[in-house]
Parts: C-alpha cells; structure tokens; sequence
C-alpha cells in the first residue's frame, strides 16, 4: 500500500487501484451499533478500527469485481453499493449494501476470489479490515471472530439459497426454451398439413366427375380397391437411396407417360412412398381399358395424398402429445412431493426429450446402454430429475467444443447400488481443479454462463439419498458415475 499528498486531498493505492484517503471516523460505539456485532467488547472493535483501512469510493467504482481475489472484510459507513454478478450477459442482482452492512471476506471463508462483484451507487464510505489481519483476529479476538463467522454463515446461507434459485432459473430458462422449438416443429407441420389438405380435397370433385363417367363391372372395382388397401397396408417398404429412388420415379414415369396417365410425375412420386412398382402398375392396366387408367391411378394418388396428409398430421400431434406427456413426467406433476419406487430410465428418457434441442444444435449423438433389468429404487422423481439434467447438460456444453459429441449413458447394477454413467467425448476436466469441480460456486464455464452450483446441487441431492457421485476425466472422455442405494 502507497500513499501520496496533493496538498488538497489524500489519495492511497492498494492492490493497483486508487482510493480517496479519509480521515478515521468509525468508533468503537459505532461499529457496536450493528446488529452483528453488538455482543463484541469495544477494545476489540478499536483493534479492528486501528488494523483497517478507511477510505471513500466515488459512485461508479467498484470495491471488487467478480474474478478478483478477495482482499477482506468491508463495513460501509455511508453510502450505497449494489452486489451483482452477471448470468448469461445478464446483470442479477444480489443484494444492496446499506450503511452499516458487512461484505466480502469473512473468516474461514473458503472462496479465494469473488464470486460477485460491487459497484458503488453513491459516494461509499468503507472500512476494511485486510485479510492478512484474519490470523491475528482469530487467535486474539475470539468474539469478533465469532460474530463475522456468524455473518458468513448467514451471508453463505441466504446467497446459496438465492443461487440455487437463479440456477433452478437459468435450467428451466433452457428446457423452457427447448422446448419451445421442439413444439413448434409439430405445430407448424400440423398447420402445414391442414393447409395443403384443404387445398388438396378441393382437387377431388373433377377427379369424382372422371370416375363416374366410366362405366367398370363391379369385378374390375374391386381389383382397383383391394390394390388400394393393400399397398396402405404395406408396412415393410423399403429404405431407397436418392439414386435408388430417381432411377424407380424415372422409371415409374416413363411407364405413365407410354400409358397416357395425366399427372405422372406426382404419381410416382407418391405411389414410391407406399412402394407401389411398375409390376403393380401393369397388374392394374391388365384389368381395365386404356382409357380409364388415368382417371383410376388418379383417383388412387389423391386417396394416397390424403392417407400421408393425414399420417403427417397424426404424428405431429401425437409428437406433441409426447412432448407435453415428457414435461409432466419431468416435473412430476399431479403426483406427492414424497420418494417413490421408480425407474431410472424414465426420467433419463424424459431429460433426453426435453434436451433433445441442445442434441440437434450440437449434432451429439445418444447412445444408451441400459440394463433392462435393472432394479428400481425408492428416492424422490423429482430432485433425480435436476441431477440428469446438471450432468447431461454439462456434458452438452462440454461437448461443443469438439464438433460433433458422443454421449454415452449406461446403466448397470452394482452390488446393492443402481449405478449410471455419464459417458462425453469433450476435452475432459484439467487435473488442477477436477477435486473442486463439486465446490459450492466453482464453475469452469465463461463469465455469465454458469452459476457453479450444478454440480453441488447434484452431490446435495445424490448425498441426500445417500448415494455417491464421483468423475474420471481424461481429454476425450469424460465420465460420471452416480449410485444410488437400491433400498433408498
């Protein structure tokens, strides 16, 4: 720490910022004034006074950032300082600082760097006890030392409870917006579908005009309908190349266009997608004059037309049916708040389908390796449910920086545990930090994207039904593994 006189004001740099110098006007009554600190004897407070530094911060400084080690305790005097620190680009606000409050470094505090930071709002006033001084306060000062370490428990407590909250956010924010995209697909092919079917059934009546001129024996109906029916029923169709299938619509086309049948190119297209062959084609025109096998074939693509229009709308819905059926599974909806015997692959399966966007985005693909025996185990849907999410999620992430990802999912049963792995081909965990990876705070993502309570939140939950999570990591493989007691 330097000091300097201009002759007018006094100016102190510490830690490479410049500070306004003030004047010593905290007492020993004073700090005695705040709740924490009440119980505290005066001689002890003056030790604090004497061991600290006081100066003011103009309104836009900021007492500390984010990212920056911790320098010690700060008690504001007058003035106003605002706690955020940023998510996803996004500013969140976590608390205001008041005259009188106590922030940043408390002992045995564990962070060695701010987790938020402080910018002041109006003309701050500021009492800092360095962090070097700590030693001393705790082995001298015992009731000082308690009273700050009864503020950092309750600081830790409220700034946990709120994180876990924005983190609960932050996750619903993705699968909300996930889902958002996964439901509209559907809907706009329903609304497509209905559009063109619209259009299409208007087609029908000059078709209907055709078919009634012709005059058929009830024989030859029967053979066309029956053709009908049975290449609805076809359920085996074969899986054509693109070149497989330009040669078959060429072909198909060329058959139509020697028989004079109007339209050949849409009728190839659609008899193809119900495997229709130029064999079916020439079994047809064996039962019926040339002239009535364009209005026939006609009449059967529009009925095909139609069972596709259909198909498509149906699995659209029954797209969305799954979808909002995923949701309430995941959510747990309608049911107790209580454990319950469950199947891990069920909420596996419906954290996949609600991630299924971040899947596309990354071209990651899904393999699973699930034990169909596997027991079930009694816990709570659920809070299960976060921890697929946190690990899956986290993997994503991981994965996007190689290109294409490979997630794999196993599921086995070990001894008296339920046990699944997490498997991702990401650049894996540095060896420097993977023994904090589960730290309350630490994140390894960039500023505002993570909140680093993922994974604490995980081994909280897999604590509490007292399984273990642990992670092996090497560059291009990944892997959590969680158990869970098959008793609960």
């Amino acid at each position: 720490m330097s000091d300097f006189d201009t002759g007018i004001v006094h100016f102190c740099q510490y830690e490479g910022k410049q500070y306004i110098a003030i004047m010593q006007t905290i007492t020993a009554e004073w700090l005695q004034s705040i709740e924490a600190l009440k119980e505290v004897p005066l001689t002890q407070l003056q030790w604090m006074i004497d061991n600290s530094r006081h100066y003011t911060l103009p309104e836009g400084q900021y007492l500390f950032k984010g990212g920056e080690p911790v320098i010690g305790t700060h008690i504001l005097r007058t003035g106003k300082i605002r706690l955020y620190m940023l998510q996803n680009k996004e500013i969140r606000e976590m608390y205001i600082m008041l005259p009188k409050d106590i922030s940043g470094s408390l002992p045995f505090a564990r962070a060695a760097t701010a987790n938020v930071s402080a910018k002041v709002l109006e003309d701050a006033d500021v009492m800092t006890l360095p962090a070097e001084k700590f030693r001393q306060m705790v082995s001298q000062h015992f009731e000082l030392t308690e009273a700050l370490v009864h503020v950092l428990t309750n600081r830790v407590r409220s700034f946990t409870s709120l994180q876990q909250q924005n983190e609960k956010m932050m996750a619903l924010g993705k699968l909300s917006a996930g889902l958002a995209h996964e439901l509209n697909n559907p809907a706009a092919a329903i609304v497509r579908g209905s559009e063109s079917l619209t259009k299409h059934l208007k087609l029908g009546p000059e078709t209907f005009k055709k078919l009634m001129n012709m005059k058929v024996e009830e024989k030859d109906v029967d053979l066309v309908t029956n053709k009908l029916f049975e290449v609805l029923a076809r359920k085996d169709r074969p899986k054509l190349t693109l070149m497989q299938r330009a040669e078959q619509e060429d072909e198909m086309r060329d058959w139509l266009d020697e028989h004079s049948v109007e339209n050949s190119d849409e009728i190839a297209e659609t008899f193809l997608d119900y495997a229709f062959t130029c064999d079916d084609l020439a079994d047809l025109y064996k039962h019926m004059p040339q002239e009535y096998l364009s209005p026939v074939l006609n009449w059967m693509n529009q009925n095909l037309v139609t069972e596709k229009m259909l198909q498509d709308i149906q699995e659209s819905s029954q797209r969305i049916f799954y979808l909002v059926q995923s949701v309430k599974n995941f959510t747990h909806m309608d049911q107790g708040k209580g454990k319950e015997v469950i199947d891990v692959h069920t909420g596996i399966e419906n954290t996949l389908t609600m991630l299924q966007y971040k899947f596309k985005k990354g071209n990651t693909e899904v393999i699973r390796e699930f034990d169909k025996d596997l027991p079930k185990i009694f816990a709570l849907v659920g809070e299960l449910n976060q921890v697929w999410t946190n690990l899956i999620d986290n993997a994503l992430d991981a994965m996007e920086a190689v290109g294409r990802g490979r997630l794999i999912i196993k599921t086995e049963k070990d001894h008296e545990f339920v046990k699944v792995s997490i498997i991702d081909n990401g650049p894996g965990i540095p060896e420097e930090i993977i023994s904090r990876i589960f730290d309350p705070f630490f994140t390894t993502k960039d500023i505002g994207k993570g909140t680093g309570m993922g994974l604490d939140v995980v081994s909280r939950i897999v604590n509490q039904h007292h399984g273990s999570v642990k992670v092996n990591s090497e560059p291009g493989k990944t892997v959590f593994i969680v158990c869970f007691p098959i008793a609960g």
